[in-house]
């Protein structure tokens, strides 16, 4: 485990990743730019004050409401869309790193799409229903728990599934459930960190790429 941690560090400094997570920002900067235009647009078309200064007031509340709440969603948006690259880091680190063994088989792009989607939301909707009791002393803890719970099963499987059919994949993740659960402490804490957030994804995907290869081995 300890190994796969540093191997994924090494691997963050490679091009290949750099140019994920240039792509991945882009685009999520893209999509609040477009959003927050829209927005705007369509205050400005359905609300008509009689005082120019309410409007101003209108554009600049919800301006600031929007960029706050872009600011918690860019970590969960962009991994969203670095979701739909991870195949092609994985690829990566199996032929930096393991060249002898057989290459695994990329998901179909739309299963690639869906299964980024659904982590996108189920991420979402479990901090928001944690974020509650970030407020007692137990909350950073249960918030890292459940983050590395879902960071976890997410990349061991999709890093498994190139190599074998998801119930397979399931199987040994559950046969290996507290390595890959204290696994995936280590993303779930980077993830709280603002701006070193945006590389969880990488990192992640490498990461669970070298313990997958690690536990493949043990168990064979």
């Amino acid at each position: 485990m300890i190994a796969s941690a540093f191997k994924a560090f090494g691997d963050l400094l490679s091009p290949d990743f750099r140019s994920v997570l240039l792509k991945a920002i882009g685009l999520t900067i893209a999509l609040f730019i477009a959003v927050l235009v829209a927005v705007e647009v369509i205050l400005l078309a359905l609300t008509q004050f009689s005082w120019p200064w309410a409007d101003w007031a209108l554009g600049l509340g919800t301006g600031i409401v929007l960029l706050v709440a872009f600011f918690f969603l860019m970590s969960p948006v962009t991994a969203a869309f670095a979701g739909l690259f991870l195949d092609r880091i994985a690829e990566k680190v199996e032929v930096r790193h393991y060249p002898a063994d057989r290459p695994g088989i990329p998901l179909p792009p739309l299963k690639a799409i869906t299964m980024a989607v659904q982590f996108f939301l189920i991420v979402l909707l479990v901090n928001l229903a944690v974020l509650p009791v970030v407020f007692f002393g137990v909350g950073a803890v249960v918030l890292v728990a459940a983050n590395a719970y879902l960071l976890s099963r997410e990349y061991f499987e999709m890093a498994a599934m190139r190599h074998m059919p998801i119930e397979d994949a399931r199987r040994l993740r559950k046969e290996n459930t507290g390595t890959v659960f204290i696994a995936g402490l280590l993303p779930a804490v980077f993830s709280l960190v603002p701006f070193v957030n945006l590389v969880v994804p990488l990192y992640a995907t490498s990461y669970f790429v070298h313990l997958f290869k690690s536990v493949r081995a043990s168990s064979a």
